[in-house]
């Protein structure tokens, strides 16, 4: 089991024209020395101009008990950057807009059980529900094997008990 918590704010709300900032956790595993990767990341993110999308990149640094190349080596502090694009925009039933379509891609850094990227295509049922199907690739395939397919089910909680 593997926790994630991240903190943020949107673009323009520290001073007119800023972008967006995210910190937080991902992979805080609950078995120590297998899945405690703990990883500590900074996320700055920014609007394309022209409607081209968004793109947001920042560091990593996770537990290096756990996060090591093939060799055994440590490889626990990377970057990791990413990039998405809405298409048909609509409105649920609160006057909230989303986009129904989301393409998507990320790339982080190391040759450890993290590293390697992925793309693919979010299909938005709701503003806080969507589904996600697309080929995942690793920089070490050593330890994570060929590439994958993704199909993930994400829903957002918070989002769902507010009134």
């Amino acid at each position: 089991i593997y926790f994630n918590a991240k903190i943020g704010t949107p673009e323009g709300s520290l001073f007119d024209g800023s972008p967006a900032l995210n910190a937080g956790m991902f992979n805080i595993g609950t078995k120590q020395g297998v899945t405690d990767q703990d990883v500590w990341f900074v996320l700055v993110g920014k609007t394309l101009p022209f409607s081209a999308g968004r793109i947001h990149a920042g560091p990593y640094l996770g537990n290096g008990t756990v996060l090591r190349n093939s060799d055994g080596d440590k490889d626990n502090l990377g970057f990791m950057v990413g990039y998405d694009k809405g298409f048909f925009p609509t409105k649920d039933s609160a006057g909230n807009e989303f986009n129904r379509v989301v393409i998507g891609a990320d790339y982080i850094s190391g040759d450890n059980a993290l590293g390697g990227g992925g793309a693919g295509v979010y299909y938005y049922f709701t503003k806080d529900i969507s589904l996600l199907a697309g080929p995942v690739w690793f920089n070490n395939k050593e330890i994570n094997g060929d590439m994958k397919w993704t199909l993930q089910l994400d829903i957002n909680l918070p989002s769902l008990f507010k009134k």
